[in-house]
């Protein structure tokens, strides 16, 4: 059952993520996968094989994790001003290595309200943070029509990462299952599409609308430490759902000043 739940609904997520990223812009994109399309199910999933509590102190590593990912945007958006994608996207992901290598070491536990709020406030610290660093976008030029493969690669990598992570949570443990889910895959995606397509300046666009969307990733999994030991699985993610779409509402009109035209 979980299996069919896997290879149904996290492609479906990521293909809605894609769609409605190419009809609003860079920012748009990069705001709205900021969202936890992958590491929600994953979370989810966890929850139905290894228990609440295994799923509870995942979602502390996954506050946690929210950092790692502001790193991952500020250094790729740092990169993209001079390099192509590829030394970009290499730096990005080294610099989110090392962060989780950090992070790792610190006390990521799920007890609530200490240390949750702190992991709550630090990442949504950090992300705040990489709104400053990032520069604000300009007008950028038409974007080119996307190759038919495009959607399908997407879907599939999206898959294959649920599946993966899932598949290696009882080795990982619970707080390494949770850093390793924050890794902007999709964000990446798509600032790598528009830097090649349309230069850094877009893919900056999309790291800096990830940073306002990692604010409800974290609301999200907050709810989840909060909730899921004490109120059971589908309030807890009842809950979580809600409160990151309403922090998601929150930052809409902030991240819309920086999509100002299509994006692929």
């Amino acid at each position: 059952m979980t299996v069919a739940l896997k290879l149904v609904l996290t492609p479906a997520l990521i293909a809605i993520a894609t769609l409605v990223g190419r009809r609003f812009g860079p920012s748009i994109s990069g705001w709205l996968v900021g969202l936890p399309f992958t590491s929600g199910p994953v979370s989810l999933f966890l929850a139905l094989e290894q228990g609440t509590s295994f799923a509870a102190n995942a979602a502390a590593g996954s506050i946690g994790g929210v950092s790692a990912s502001a790193v991952f945007a500020i250094a790729y958006a740092a990169m993209a001003r001079r390099f192509r994608w590829p030394a970009a996207l290499a730096v990005a992901s080294v610099a989110f290595g090392a962060a989780v290598l950090v992070l790792r070491a610190m006390p990521l536990e799920s007890g609530f309200p200490v240390p949750l709020l702190a992991l709550y406030a630090a990442g949504v610290a950090a992300a705040i943070v990489g709104i400053r660093l990032i520069p604000a976008p300009g007008a950028l030029e038409q974007a080119p029509e996307p190759p038919r493969w495009d959607l399908p690669v997407r879907m599939i990598v999206a898959t294959a990462l649920v599946l993966v992570i899932t598949g290696a949570a009882p080795i990982l443990g619970p707080q390494l299952s949770g850093l390793l889910t924050t890794y902007p895959i999709y964000a990446g995606v798509l600032a790598v599409f528009a830097h090649a397509q349309r230069g850094g300046a877009a893919a900056a666009q999309v790291v800096r609308g990830l940073c306002y969307g990692i604010i409800a990733f974290a609301t999200f999994f907050l709810a989840i430490g909060a909730f899921i030991d004490r109120v059971g699985i589908l309030p807890a993610f009842a809950a979580a759902s809600t409160g990151a779409l309403l922090v998601q509402a929150l930052t809409l009109t902030r991240v819309r000043r920086g999509s100002l035209s299509p994006t692929a």
